[in-house]
């Protein structure tokens, strides 16, 4: 029986990747992935010569999520989806909490939520070709956490863009995790819907490591789950009490995987 998240990981880890299922990826599955990554790219790179709102750009990035989830042979189902209703669909924006496993969460996020948001994503990704570019033509906020005074800065671009009803999609770890466990958070997510007095909901994705963990570079097709909580009011807290609020998306997160990584 399997109990707890270390139990999961564990049985995961020991079901070996087949012969046939790295040359498929490796030969297929990565080579159409590229290509249409390169492709969607180029298109929003072009209309974003047209849109400055990002909204074309953000349909685009919808689209590409798509189709590389259909090339890595990896369906998504959303759980809780109902607590995406709960929020006003006009209303104050939310910052959209969530684990960080694998490289393909992005297009899990972009696929499955049904609204345009922006990202909080680190500042060397916006130097990779066609993703990169992208990022920065999209409006997306790039976080350098070198030192201090430029964190302070990039937390405050996103309460500025909450505070202006854009949602933000941020992944608390600061990067993917390098063994599937879930890492300490940062108290930016935290800070930031404090100071822009907004809520915050917790989203676990599950499946994403085993689809494609850290330093491997082919795909294992398998389901993958979004699993979306009920949303935290900010309200009752303070920056000063910002390391608390942080503990308990921490707590939901973990909490959301360990329940749904067994199905």
């Amino acid at each position: 029986m399997i109990e707890n998240k270390e139990d999961i990981q564990a049985s995961a880890a020991l079901q070996p990747t087949r012969a046939w299922v790295r040359w498929r990826s490796n030969l297929l599955l990565a080579p159409l992935f590229g290509l249409a990554t390169a492709a969607f790219g180029t298109v929003a790179l072009a209309v974003s010569l047209f849109d400055k709102s990002g909204r074309w750009q953000h349909r685009i990035a919808r689209a590409w999520a798509s189709v590389v989830l259909r090339i890595s042979l990896s369906p998504v189902q959303v759980v809780g989806a109902e607590n995406l209703q709960s929020l006003p669909s006009q209303g104050p924006a939310a910052v959209y909490a969530c684990n960080h496993l694998s490289y393909m969460d992005t297009p899990v996020v972009f696929s499955k939520l049904p609204f345009q948001f922006r990202i909080l994503a680190r500042h060397d990704l916006f130097t990779i070709p066609f993703i990169g570019w992208y990022l920065r033509r999209s409006g997306q906020i790039p976080v350098d956490s070198s030192h201090v005074r430029a964190s302070v800065q990039s937390l405050n671009r996103g309460v500025q863009a909450l505070q202006q009803g854009m949602p933000l999609v941020i992944f608390p770890e600061g990067g993917r995790s390098p063994n599937g466990d879930t890492q300490n958070f940062l108290s930016g997510v935290a800070y930031m819907a404090i100071r822009a007095r907004v809520p915050v909901v917790p989203m676990a994705l599950v499946g994403t490591y085993e689809l494609m963990p850290m330093h491997v570079y082919h795909l294992r097709p398998r389901p993958l789950y979004l699993v979306v909580g009920y949303p935290i009011d900010s309200s009752e807290y303070t920056p000063k009490t910002a390391d608390v609020l942080t503990q308990r998306i921490h707590d939901a997160i973990v909490h959301m995987y360990i329940e749904n990584a067994a199905n």
